[in-house]
């Protein structure tokens, strides 16, 4: 017996023991399953910190082929000021990019993705990165303070994300795993050795239980 569904061609045989072989029409199912690669745990793409001038403070680039040479990005980073920095928006489309972006005094924040990613999940990462910041600077969301609190700074971002994995949204579960809150001095650089002893320790482990998860709800 054979069925035909559109793009679809189902042919089975009628019985106790029925065997079914269906057919799809890869331009048909394109169009009537819109999701067709596979979901990917690596939302974002890149992330950087930019002054008021352009001038790159802090960038993290999580995709290899995305710019990989150091030229190729502080290209792309001057595009996306020179489109955004007098723009009152807070996403803009780049080079095929997903940008968000927010602006504190003389600094521009930045968190890429690519132009099919989520939007709300690439704003919680910037909003997540501001708030954080903001209360280890103390409100002072601007240059000089953040090029005094370097290290602190770095230590956010990977807590954040991880290889391009969101791993968390929560300013305050941040502050509280990096062990920096507003009303203590910075980190020693004993404790940020330790810490980023302990990321690349569990790096791994983390990225593995995630893929598994991804994996497992593709099969149910």
């Amino acid at each position: 017996m054979t069925v035909g569904l559109g793009g679809l061609c189902v042919q089975g045989v009628a019985g106790k023991g029925i065997t079914w072989m269906i057919t799809v029409e890869a331009t048909h199912w394109s169009h009537a399953f819109p999701f067709t690669e596979e979901p990917s745990l690596y939302t974002v793409k890149a992330l950087f910190i930019l002054d008021n001038d352009g001038n790159r403070l802090l960038s993290k680039y999580y995709d290899r082929e995305l710019y990989p040479s150091i030229k190729e990005q502080k290209n792309f980073e001057r595009n996306v000021f020179n489109k955004t920095h007098k723009a009152d928006n807070e996403i803009a489309f780049v080079e095929g990019m997903t940008v968000v972006y927010k602006s504190s005094i003389d600094l521009f924040f930045y968190v890429v993705g690519s132009a099919q990613e989520n939007e709300l999940m690439l704003v919680s990462v910037l909003s997540c990165l501001f708030e954080s910041l903001s209360q280890i600077l103390r409100k002072n969301v601007e240059r000089r303070c953040l090029l005094d609190n370097m290290e602190g700074v770095f230590l956010i971002v990977d807590e954040i994300i991880d290889g391009g994995v969101i791993l968390e949204s929560d300013p305050q579960q941040v502050l509280q795993k990096v062990n920096y809150r507003a009303d203590e001095s910075p980190l020693s650089e004993q404790s940020v050795a330790q810490h980023i002893t302990e990321k690349l320790a569990l790096t791994t482990n983390v990225l593995q239980s995630a893929k598994e998860q991804i994996k497992w709800s593709i099969l149910k």
